[in-house]
């Protein structure tokens, strides 16, 4: 308990466990639609938009969220038009948005300790305004599904059954990638944007190994990532090392022991 004598370890945990509710949402729909990939291109996008906001004297998690969102955006409507396909598209995006990130530092000549605590998440240094933007955020993010979540049950499994349905197919891929987008910046601080990818996939994916129903899929997404995110800072915290490598090995631990205890997939 000793822990929670220092004020920034209360706001880790508390800021821990608001991404523990929305991460696991989000990973189902990812895990499920094949949108891994895209998760890598999002994080790695935000880094670019960070660094733009830092180099602009903007807020960079402001800057962060509409830059990802619209790259999100803009992949899903060049790989519509079969021009190229959507990992092409991901792979162009993310190398450019880290490659103006990579610029956009050398061109500053401040300090720039917080830009690379976004690449490799800096938890322990979040601050009381964090919180409350991961909390706004995560409503957000929350909101979209609540209101959407029938709708994109039904894009994840049939989007053909959907269109015979008149939904509207694309604007709901939009909306899913929007969310992905702001998952993506409102993680940043707790993982880092290197390894965020790991808590879009490692939660459904986990949960998948042992239920079949979407309900308890859902749930055990949110078990699993709220005891890998609190237990991997409990750890970071005692042998002083990164939170966010910490709570990535934790979740691949458990992923790997599920995969040894019970090797099956869901059929839902």
């Amino acid at each position: 308990m000793e822990i929670l004598e220092y004020t920034f370890m209360q706001r880790a945990l508390i800021i821990g466990a608001l991404v523990s509710l929305v991460c696991p949402v989000i990973s189902f729909f990812v895990v499920n639609r094949n949108l891994g990939f895209i998760g890598v291109g999002i994080s790695h996008t935000a880094f670019g938009g960070a660094a733009l906001g830092s180099f602009l004297g903007a807020n960079p998690v402001g800057v962060a969220v509409v830059f990802s969102f619209t790259a999100a955006l803009i992949v899903a409507r060049v790989s519509q038009s079969r021009k190229i396909s959507e990992d092409t598209a991901i792979g162009i995006m993310f190398s450019v948005a880290m490659a103006m990130g990579a610029l956009l530092i050398g061109l500053k000549k401040q300090y720039t300790v917080d830009l690379f605590g976004y690449l490799f998440g800096n938890i322990l240094a979040v601050t009381s305004g964090d919180i409350i933007a991961v909390a706004a955020m995560g409503a957000v993010v929350l909101g979209v599904v609540a209101l959407f979540f029938k709708e994109f049950i039904v894009m994840c499994f049939d989007e053909e059954y959907g269109r015979s349905l008149k939904l509207p197919m694309d604007a709901l891929r939009y909306a899913l990638l929007g969310a992905i987008a702001v998952t993506v910046v409102m993680s940043m601080k707790v993982i880092g944007i290197v390894l965020i990818s790991a808590l879009l996939v490692l939660p459904a994916a986990t949960a998948r190994m042992w239920f079949n129903d979407y309900r308890a899929v859902i749930a055990a997404s949110m078990v699993y990532t709220f005891f890998t995110v609190i237990g991997g800072l409990v750890v970071s915290y005692y042998l002083n090392i990164s939170s966010g490598a910490s709570i990535v090995l934790l979740g691949a631990a458990v992923f790997l022991l599920s995969g040894a205890v019970r090797p099956r997939r869901s059929r839902f």
